[in-house]
């Protein structure tokens, strides 16, 4: 199975659990996997595709705060699981995607009991906590054009690719902004010959 070779560091009997209570489910590209508001009933570990994980406000705006890609796990669902807490954020998948949906009743007994699990866990969590520590450092100390531009690498350092197939609309709800002010930042970036705009698709130079 895919997951064996995402995650060669689980021992045997955390294998032998997961291939036991584990199940795995395919989205699309768009669809939900976690509303806010929810509560957690599974640990979500990404076996194939992207998934985007969003802070939601009261108007119901969305707020990019990180990716989860293929060997990832949801440190959100995680915290939620084994508190019984009701999910924060929302989870979208950006293609389609595959992932290995972990019972929440089984959180207390694999963190007592898999030493690499435990690890697992910690290094999820601490690889989340980078990741929102340089989202903050763009929002409280960066202009909407290094905002933007911090965007479009982390995006493609994620994917592996140059070319990113997203409207201005999309980068827009994502960072919080207007389309007009994106569009306006992306052709004096395409004037600086850091990207070259197509429709519905953005290339970095």
């Amino acid at each position: 199975m895919k997951w064996k070779q995402l995650f060669p560091d689980f021992e045997p009997a955390l294998i032998e659990l997961l291939e036991k209570e584990a199940t795995e489910r395919s989205f699309n590209a768009g669809d939900i996997l976690m509303r806010t508001g929810q509560y957690i009933k599974s640990t979500v570990l990404v076996l194939e595709g992207q998934i985007k994980i969003y802070r939601e406000n009261a108007d119901g705006g969305e707020f990019l705060m990180y990716y989860l890609g293929p060997g990832q796990a949801c440190a959100v669902s995680m915290t939620c699981a084994l508190q019984s807490q009701t999910s924060e954020i929302m989870a979208k998948a950006e293609e389609d995607t595959e992932v290995l949906m972990i019972p929440v009743h089984l959180m207390d007994e694999m963190m007592n009991k898999y030493k690499t699990w435990y690890q697992f866990v910690i290094q999820t969590y601490r690889g989340r906590f980078d990741e929102l520590l340089s989202v903050i450092d763009s929002i409280a100390f960066h202009n909407m054009d290094e905002r933007l531009e911090f965007y479009l690498k982390r995006h493609t350092d994620k994917t592996g690719k140059n070319k990113i197939e997203i409207s201005h609309q999309q980068i827009a709800d994502d960072l919080n902004s207007s389309r007009e002010v994106i569009s306006r930042l992306l052709k004096k970036m395409e004037q600086r010959k850091l990207v070259k705009l197509h429709r519905n698709m953005i290339e970095l130079l």
